[in-house]
């Protein structure tokens, strides 16, 4: 063997050596995969109880649409190319079943409670037209359907209430876009358009009085990619599409820059003559319109990551959550949104049914569409339009995403995939401390962890946030953000009395938001009282110094008798303690009892003159308390918002002084805020600030804090080795962390199904 080929030879072992080394240490430097180990055991385990409300499974409701098409002896029309003359399939949801016949299930001491769904239907091709409800069952093979518009809303509902479909949405644009065409000159000149590139909104109600189908339609330049909502170029169309037949729809009105015009014939008749003042726009520009949020600047280093370095410690099997002693079902309605059931605590039901109700929004402005607008996003979808949450933004990025299917608008179900997270949150805050320098020296605290479950709805423009959050302690916090994109009105006149200009031709239009919610609680059973607390001052002799006397605060409780006393006037002043208390003390002879604490900053309730309030009446109270009853299942109507001169459901009518001691009772509770847009809204509206909604909090429902049970509970004394291990559980992270999470790559599918 040659010198050469040792050298070589030598050379090669010498580089394998150093690879392998390098190998070796970049592994050691490498941080291990984290190990998950399962949820700590919960007290209940779960046997599918739960699922008597879980939603419907896809195959459920193609079973349910199957039947009515072979059972209704009518022709029903696919719902996404049914006209207002056709017969359809409106939607299908889950029949949530009686709360008596649900608890003696859930108790043991009754049979399950069939399965049943809802199901809506237009009647368009019928001597009267009509919406009609039919329950539908048992499922998951039907063999019933029964009639229950009149038992449940004292009457049939007169079909021009019935929401407006996507498909009626079309029409309506093809008969703007046709009327557009008929002032070209003008169209040029304003906007720089040809009509075929802007964009219509709508808004709601639509007209003054029962049986009107009349809208005003804002119209937008529509660039790709941005928000519409941002650019109006000051025409507003009203549209007649009350009647059966498309071919009778009108365009009733026209209005532009502070004038109205019978159609827009008489529009370009003014232009050409030359006595029309216009306001010309350019076309916008996709890299720098109004509001576009696309980023300004590179990626930079990534933030801090929340994850959990033994995997998640709650648990979600079906519709069913656990985690460290509560116990949940959820759900998705696609009208009202998210709803939660059975909520338990450590075993004890707490609150039987936690739901959305509502989102209303109320517009002020100087044009016809913005003064107009009463949204009732129950009408639209709130839990429908809940699409794919965005994984490390919307989410954390290791929470658990959940699918959510529905039925609306078509024969098909449809899946949101990905559209409610559910995930543990450490606050950065502490759920209790103390650190102690007096007599003895010691620290005791526990980090305040909270499971929260979470969806977002895109509404049109605006994004709403649902939170429903479950702490350490007992208590329940929910709460909403408002952000996405803020409805504008085109500046001109007296425009600033509404709003705030935010953009050359910009208007943002003040509004307020609304948001209602329902709470069942049954506190420590289902009969329950009402108690108020507040505080004093009384002025006494001082016992030790009788010439002086002392202003002593002292506590006056109330129990209060009738529904009448329970409803609370939004923005008037409330007991800062109220309570729903149990007949039953606990240790210390106080009774058990959650009390409700509000967050909130609602704008002026619409005056109760208005021809339209009854049917946001539970808007005049930000707490209502009233017996529950199985035929006041909720506080509104999908209907109410196209007939909210005569409401199919009003809450009002829910308030009749009965007697609320010693019985199942609601909370029906209303938070909001009141939003004037300006120039920190564009792009769009931040979270920050714009977040309200309330507690359930124990009220010495328990004889003490129970999160002192706590595994996650951290005491120490100076007389301790903090940094030990086995005595502080955060001396154990710093060998619990020296793995890596394991992060699925990033997906997003959420325009899939649009």
């Amino acid at each position: 063997m040659s010198l050469k080929t040792v050298l070589i030879l030598l050379g090669l072992a010498l580089a394998t050596i150093f690879a392998l080394v390098c190998v070796l240490l970049t592994r050691e430097r490498s941080p291990r995969s984290c190990q998950h180990l399962p949820p700590e055991q919960e007290e209940d385990v779960e046997d599918g109880q739960s699922l008597v409300f879980a939603d419907l499974s896809p195959e459920e409701m193609s079973q349910v649409v199957r039947y009515l098409q072979g059972h209704l002896g009518v022709p029903l029309v696919e719902a996404s190319r049914a006209r207002p003359s056709d017969n359809c399939i409106a939607s299908v949801d889950l029949q949530v079943p009686a709360k008596a016949e649900a608890l003696r299930f859930l108790d043991g001491a009754g049979a399950r409670p069939p399965r049943e769904a809802l199901a809506v239907l237009y009647f368009g091709q019928q001597p009267e037209p009509n919406i009609t409800e039919y329950v539908v069952g048992p499922l998951p093979v039907p063999a019933y359907h029964r009639d229950v518009t009149v038992p449940k809303y004292g009457g049939k509902v007169p079909y021009h209430r019935r929401p407006v479909t996507g498909r009626e949405y079309a029409d309506i644009n093809a008969l703007v876009q046709g009327e557009l065409k008929k002032a070209p000159r003008f169209l040029a000149a304003c906007c720089e358009s040809d009509g075929t590139d802007l964009v219509t909104l709508t808004t709601a109600p639509r007209g003054f009085k029962s049986g009107d189908r009349v809208t005003w339609f804002v119209l937008f330049h529509n660039v790709a990619g941005t928000g519409y909502y941002l650019s109006p170029v000051g025409l507003e169309v009203l549209v007649d599409h009350g009647d059966l037949h498309v071919s009778r729809w009108r365009l009733r009105q026209v209005f532009y820059n502070g004038r109205y015009f019978a159609s827009t014939g008489d529009l370009e008749q003014e232009f050409v003559a030359g006595v029309l003042e216009v306001v010309r726009l350019k076309q916008p520009q996709a890299d720098a319109v109004l509001g576009s949020m696309k980023p300004r600047r590179p990626p930079g280093s990534p933030g801090p990551l929340q994850f959990e370095p033994q995997g998640p410690r709650y648990s979600v099997r079906n519709n069913h959550i656990t985690f460290q002693g509560w116990s949940i079902a959820f759900g998705m309605n696609p009208n009202t949104g998210p709803r939660l059931f059975d909520i338990r605590y450590r075993g004890e039901r707490i609150i039987y049914e936690l739901s959305l109700q509502e989102a209303l929004a109320l517009y002020g402005s100087n044009c016809p569409g913005g003064m107009s607008t009463r949204y009732l996003d129950g009408s639209f979808g709130i839990g429908r339009f809940a699409y794919e949450l965005v994984q490390g933004l919307d989410c954390p990025y290791t929470a658990t995403y959940v699918d959510q299917h529905y039925l609306a608008e078509s024969d098909t179900p449809k899946t949101n995939q990905k559209s409610l997270c559910i995930f543990e949150h450490d606050s950065a805050l502490p759920l209790r401390r103390h650190f102690s320098d007096s007599q003895s020296f010691y620290y005791g605290g526990l980090r305040k962890n909270t499971l929260v479950i979470r969806t977002i709805s895109t509404l049109i423009n605006y994004d709403y946030i649902w939170d429903f959050m479950f702490h350490g302690n007992g208590a329940v916090e929910v709460r909403v953000h408002a952000t996405g994109y803020i409805s504008s009105s085109f500046f001109h006149g007296q425009g600033t009395d509404y709003g705030n200009r935010v953009g050359p031709h910009t208007l943002g239009t003040m509004h307020l938001h609304h948001i209602h919610y329902k709470v069942d609680l049954d506190v420590d059973g289902q009969l329950n009282s009402l108690e108020t607390q507040d505080m004093e001052y009384e002025f006494v002799k001082d016992p030790w110094s009788t010439q002086n006397t002392i202003e002593r605060p002292y506590l006056r409780r109330e129990r209060l008798e009738k529904e009448d006393e329970a409803a609370f006037p939004l923005n008037a002043p409330m007991p800062r303690y109220l309570s729903f208390v149990s007949p039953n003390p606990n240790k210390w002879e106080h009774p058990r009892s959650y009390r409700i604490q509000i967050i909130s900053f609602a704008g002026k309730h619409l005056p109760t003159s208005s021809s339209m309030e009854r049917s946001i009446s539970w808007g005049r109270y930000q707490l209502a308390v009233t017996r529950r009853k199985e035929e006041e299942p909720t506080s509104t109507s999908i209907y109410n918002q196209n007939d909210p001169w005569t409401p199919t459901v009003a809450f009002a009518d829910f308030i009749n002084n009965e007697t609320i001691t010693n019985e199942d009772l609601v909370a029906w509770i209303t938070v909001g805020f009141l939003h004037v847009p300006h120039a920190e809204d564009i792009p769009n509206t931040v979270t920050v600030g714009n977040g309200v909604g309330f507690f359930l909090r124990p009220y010495n429902y328990f004889n003490e804090d129970p999160s002192v049970d706590s595994s996650d509970s951290v005491y120490f004394s100076s007389e301790q080795d903090a940094g030990a291990c086995g005595a502080n559980p955060l001396a154990c992270l710093s060998s619990a962390t020296t793995c890596a999470p394991r992060l699925p790559p990033f997906h997003f599918g959420g325009f899939l199904n649009l």
